[in-house]
């Protein structure tokens, strides 16, 4: 059974009749076959000559296309390289601020740190007299329970 859906099918039929026919055309025509032979180069020529100017045709459109596109993507690459560094400067900022901001923060607990640890040595040194005044002091012997 034939099916219909494929169209390469009936374009190749297409094709084969036109062929066909023109060959048919050609043996059965009034003309000799000199003036076929004569006939036949003319329009090949004729033809030739369209091909080619179809072919520089495509081949200017495409150019055009090529450097429109071209010039599409360089224009697109350039607002992208200047967004790019924008952010980047935009990120060097913020780094420097934060850095800026760290070291101030860190100064601040550097500096509370070192009040702690000043604190904390003279408790220590406090303490340390202490238990030095205890250990100098004599001994009181206790009393002695009575009997």
């Amino acid at each position: 059974m034939y099916d219909y859906r494929r169209g390469e099918s009936i374009l190749g039929a297409f094709l084969l009749g036109g062929i066909v026919g023109a060959v048919l055309g050609l043996l059965f025509s009034p003309r000799s076959g000199k003036e076929n032979r004569e006939y036949i180069a003319s329009k090949a020529q004729e033809y030739w000559g369209e091909g080619v100017e179809y072919y520089e045709q495509g081949r200017e459109k495409l150019s055009e296309i090529y450097e429109s596109g071209r010039s599409t993507a360089t224009e697109k690459a350039e607002e992208l390289k200047t967004k790019i560094d924008a952010a980047r400067d935009r990120l060097r900022e913020q780094v420097d601020t934060a850095s800026v901001s760290a070291k101030e923060s860190v100064a601040k607990a550097a500096e509370g740190a070192k009040k702690s640890v000043e604190a904390g040595a003279k408790a220590a040194e406090g303490a340390l007299d202490k238990v030095a005044e205890k250990a100098a002091a004599p001994k009181e012997t206790p009393a002695e329970p009575a009997s």
